[in-house]
């Protein structure tokens, strides 16, 4: 019943979105059955997760901006808490962990206020400080550096680069007349997504050459070259529609997101390799954590925020 209130070009957003799935769907099925010799699992996986996200996604759009931002929120709350249960803390730490998680409703309500000012430099600069002054008051020295450094990235890569796409929803609708406040946020998860499928499909069906074999041995460069291209290809042809890009903007943009989205995926994959792990957790049963879903936007979101705050806000 809000969805009358949402820009038409946001709408047909939502439709192509649910089309273009149900495209990756019976392709993942044809290729099942075309070749039962190979191995299409993790496309199919892949896809369904997609299914997933933009449900939950469509919902808080649906219903009004503050629950959007509260459904974000609660996305960052459980990467940072699969982040956790991921990597060796301190029994000393506990305090600590607390100031942190309660660094993630603030750093929404920052976001929710629209309070550009405080949202960009909450955690980076106060949080980033408060914990290891929080840490000394403790009085545990042995593996202070470790603790710290690994509880700064995971509030980075979970909290902070998350929270950017909720604050795209809270820029003014006004400089943006094709997408209203919610095109930036929908252009952004969509071309991501593209991303992920597309570096996928091109890798397993031209790639040969290994690009980062020791993190991922799975990702080659046709992959990731097929991934980038198709990205910005398709960046052009919508930016009219959700952004006040141009078009030499929005290839920049799509260039951005491919090359940013593959950079998450990896540093993720790197995590998970440093810590002896497949998956970073079990939420999604048949599909690992929720950092295997979100690895690429911990990258494109902040990036891609920050190209498009700086050319028109």
């Amino acid at each position: 019943m809000m969805a009358v209130d949402l820009p038409s070009s946001v709408q047909i957003a939502f439709a192509g979105i649910a089309l273009l799935l149900c495209i990756a769907s019976g392709i993942s099925i044809m290729l099942q059955r075309s070749r039962p010799e190979r191995d299409y699992s993790e496309l199919r996986q892949r896809v369904k997760t997609w299914w997933i996200i933009v449900a939950v996604f469509a919902v808080a759009v649906l219903i009004n901006r503050t629950t959007s931002v509260i459904v974000l929120g609660l996305i960052s709350f459980l990467a940072f808490k699969e982040y956790l249960s991921l990597i060796p803390t301190r029994r000393a730490d506990h305090r600590v962990l607390f100031w942190a998680y309660l660094a993630i409703p603030l750093q929404y309500y920052w976001v929710w206020a629209g309070w550009y000012g405080l949202f960009i430099i909450f955690i980076p600069v106060y949080v980033f400080l408060w914990l290891p002054m929080r840490m000394i008051l403790i009085g545990e020295t042995q593996g202070f550096l470790r603790a710290i450094g690994t509880l700064h990235w995971g509030l980075m890569i979970c909290v902070f680069s998350l929270s950017h796409m909720a604050f795209m929803l809270v820029l003014p609708a006004e400089n943006n007349p094709g997408g209203g406040a919610m095109g930036l946020l929908i252009y952004l998860v969509f071309l991501t997504e593209i991303n992920d499928v597309a570096q996928y499909v091109w890798g397993k069906s031209l790639g040969k050459r290994k690009i980062v074999p020791k993190v991922s041995p799975n990702k080659t460069f046709a992959g990731f070259l097929g991934g980038v291209f198709s990205t910005a290809a398709l960046a052009v042809p919508l930016a009219p529609w959700l952004t006040p890009l141009s078009v030499y903007e929005a290839l920049g943009a799509g260039l951005l997101i491919g090359v940013a989205g593959f950079v998450g995926d990896v540093t993720i994959s790197a995590l998970k390799r440093d810590l002896g792990v497949k998956d970073s957790g079990t939420l999604l049963p048949g599909h690992g954590g929720i950092l295997d879903r979100l690895d690429s936007l911990t990258y494109t979101a902040p990036l891609f925020f920050h190209y498009a705050y700086f050319l028109h806000y």
